[in-house]
């Protein structure tokens, strides 16, 4: 079975999700013959009208407005019925992306993942529902805000991305339509060009992001934190994991994160003990990594720490 390439369209309602799926259906560089299936989770103003799109017979736009929708069963069906090679899915803003992966057909492969959201409002919801707002955020590799005035303060909303993920691009659109790439950059609250990179308790968790994002940055560097070990007979002889238990987005989702470390001594580390960790890091393509690169740890110094005053640390 043919895999189908899915674009999948995130944010809140009115946030601009089925007016960029109308411009792109719009536009005669996507229109390339592929039959494509459009299926909105969401009735917002927009409208899409198809026959404005040319090669409109090549187009089906499936509302599925209710949460009794969303089964494998009705994507299936309406792929199905529509003969399409690709789907554009605008996805309830109310619903969490779990959920969504739960149903996905097997042979749905996620091409791309985009939110938006009016610049004017998002704050407001990630004051009232930080949990949604940082489902979407997390798993989105680019955010458009949108409807953006002339004068808007960037930084807030920056900074609402960046204290989820540093990897996730942001364009701003004004009002008139013109769009433009955030520029702001984001210094980090450490020295990577130290001798020995020195690690605040509470900056564990921006070095787990960056160094998980980033791991060729922090290839042959030494650094040096504080971490709660964790020992498991699962481990590879000589290792241990150092890490500690960060908060996503509400205490509900406090999950312990940490690297794996090599170290000879391996053993006379206690599960569940606080250290000074001092390692070289080297970046790795490895089978824990999903076969991508990521930071290994090779330990050269152990000492016993007292826990922080804050055993949680937070990654927004």
């Amino acid at each position: 079975m043919a895999d189908i390439p899915v674009y999948l369209f995130l944010g809140f309602l009115d946030g601009g999700k089925t007016k960029f799926i109308h411009d792109t259906l719009c536009d005669e560089r996507f229109q390339n013959g592929d039959k494509t299936l459009c299926i909105l989770f969401e009735d917002g103003e927009e409208e899409l009208d198809t026959s404005k799109y040319k090669g409109s017979e090549n187009v089906t736009v499936v509302i599925a407005d209710g949460k009794e929708n969303l089964t494998q069963k009705f994507l299936t069906d309406s792929l199905k019925k529509s003969g399409a090679e690709r789907v554009m899915l605008e996805y309830n803003g109310m619903w969490t992306i779990q959920e969504l992966a739960a149903v996905l057909p097997r042979n749905w492969q996620i091409y791309q993942i985009m939110m938006f959201a009016d610049a004017n409002t998002i704050l407001s919801y990630n004051s009232n529902m930080r949990q949604l707002v940082y489902d979407k955020l997390n798993n989105s590799e680019v955010i458009f805000f949108n409807r953006c005035k002339n004068d808007v303060d960037k930084m807030p909303l920056h900074a609402l991305v960046r204290q989820v993920s540093r990897r996730t691009n942001i364009v701003y659109e004004y009002e008139d339509g013109t769009m433009e790439n955030d520029d702001i950059v984001d210094p980090l609250p450490y020295d990577m060009d130290a001798p020995v990179v020195e690690i605040k308790d509470e900056d564990f968790g921006l070095l787990y992001m960056d160094a998980m994002e980033n791991p060729k940055n922090y290839d042959g560097k030494t650094i040096r934190f504080k971490a709660l070990t964790a020992r498991s007979p699962r481990l590879p002889k000589g290792t241990f994991v150092g890490g500690r238990f960060a908060m996503t987005c509400c205490a509900e989702d406090i999950q312990y994160v940490g690297f794996m470390c090599n170290w000879k001594q391996a053993d006379s580390v206690k599960n569940k003990g606080w250290y000074y960790l001092t390692a070289k890091v080297r970046a790795v393509k490895d089978k824990m990594f999903n076969g991508e690169v990521g930071p290994m740890l090779d330990i050269t110094e152990v000492k016993p720490a007292k826990k922080p005053e804050e055993e949680t640390v937070f990654f927004g």
